[in-house]
């Protein structure tokens, strides 16, 4: 978002992600290239030459599509504002409730039926979102769906403290992002 940039046209404060937005869009329209191109493949093996008059089209334009999307997704990567301690008060608002999931595989993994394992998961989760709400976002307790779990008696007959605290290792979540950003950025990560 540039200085002096308009957002949104009623709301000022607002900064539409109209780059992103251009992206998803465009991406629809690559795509339907690629019907183009398989709907071309039923003919190779004929003398017919209709499927040339689609390629004439399809791979010049979208060639040129995806080098203007590219350059337009590196002018978005690099014009990125990342608030990293807002978005981490937005992962804590519930108390960790991303970690819905590493918990409801390591009850699956005990034995329990995954539908059990689901309830039993989200039954702290609302829990932990309904306490939140009653006290207001800001006045979340971080923590608060572990807490709930540690003190669920099917959560801990099934998960000691340390299968459950193992469930909340965000470095556990996080431990390919390197190579991701390695083979994505290269040498400029």
């Amino acid at each position: 978002f540039a200085p002096g940039q308009n957002g949104s046209s009623a709301m000022p404060h607002k900064k539409n992600p109209i780059l992103s937005e251009n992206l998803t869009g465009l991406a629809r329209l690559l795509r339907s290239y690629a019907q183009a191109g398989m709907e071309d493949v039923a003919l190779w093996h004929e003398r017919d030459i209709s499927h040339s008059s689609v390629e004439r089209v399809a791979m010049p334009d979208a060639t040129i599509l995806a080098d203007f999307m590219v350059a337009r997704a590196t002018g978005l990567v690099q014009g990125l504002v990342v608030h990293a301690a807002r978005m981490r008060a937005n992962l804590e608002r519930f108390g960790g409730l991303y970690f819905s999931e590493a918990v409801l595989l390591a009850l699956v993994k005990t034995g329990l039926p995954r539908q059990r394992a689901y309830e039993i998961v989200q039954r702290s989760a609302l829990a932990a979102i309904n306490e939140a709400a009653a006290e207001g976002v800001a006045g979340a307790k971080p923590g608060r769906f572990r807490e709930l779990l540690g003190n669920d008696p099917e959560v801990t007959s099934r998960l000691d403290k340390a299968a459950l605290d193992a469930c909340f290792d965000l470095d556990h979540h996080l431990r390919h992002a390197p190579a991701i950003l390695e083979r994505a950025l290269g040498a400029h990560s």
